[in-house]
């Protein structure tokens, strides 16, 4: 028997049980899902028993997640010796409009991704903060500085394996069939890139990473 290495796991524990047509089995609609986003949810329980969600930016690294934190902060505190955590990536792609408020809905792509995150080690913070940065601002990285040994210290990155994740998605018309007299259909959001605006006092012009960066979220946001 010939495995997929395109489709996604399936355990019971990833299953979608509501509403689960819309579950999506390709590893294809995970990576677009990450890398159309900007900021994963990241839950997680406290070392003082508390459960806690906060938001990291983020990179798909092939089969991994690279996310960026603080040194500082309790996630990454406990993070060297593995924390279990789950990261949810959502894309609100509009309002659905049904007969009914209650049958009414929103159109979305949502990636959960579960598992233990470890911090990537020292040698290799500097190319995954890399990563992050090209993936958030493309071209960015030649333009300025490279970060410093503090700047570094002060910086973690988490790694996460993509071996356990779940995807959801919903697209198009209310499910059920129209009534005479009221009107039912959908409304899209569009996610857009906006024109730079530059600080006040700065004189040098615009760099190419702007025009870099536009035209790769332009691809990445562009709905499948």
């Amino acid at each position: 028997m010939t495995v997929s290495l395109d489709k996604l796991p399936d355990t019971p524990e990833l299953r979608v049980h509501r509403y689960k047509e819309l579950q999506r089995r390709n590893r294809s609609d995970l990576h677009a899902i990450l890398d159309a986003g900007t900021i994963a949810h990241i839950g997680f329980v406290r070392p003082d028993g508390k459960p806690m969600v906060i938001p990291m930016a983020y990179v798909r690294d092939g089969e991994f997640l690279l996310m960026h934190g603080s040194s500082g902060a309790g996630l990454t505190k406990s993070a060297n010796a593995g924390v279990d955590l789950v990261a949810t990536i959502s894309i609100f792609d509009g309002l659905v409009y049904a007969q009914s408020l209650f049958d009414s809905t929103v159109n979305y792509r949502c990636a959960v991704v579960f598992g233990t995150a470890l911090a990537v080690p020292a040698e290799e913070r500097e190319d995954c903060v890399r990563k992050i940065s090209e993936h958030l601002m493309p071209g960015r990285w030649t333009e300025v500085r490279p970060p410093t040994k503090r700047e570094l210290a002060a910086t973690y990155v988490l790694r996460l394996s993509l071996d356990s994740a779940s995807v959801k998605a919903r697209e198009g018309h209310p499910d059920e069939a129209p009534e005479p007299g009221i009107w039912t259909g959908y409304v899209p959001f569009d996610t857009g890139i906006g024109q730079p605006v530059t600080q006040p006092g700065v004189e040098a012009e615009r760099p190419e990473s702007l025009k870099k960066s536009a035209a790769a979220w332009s691809r990445r946001l562009a709905r499948p």
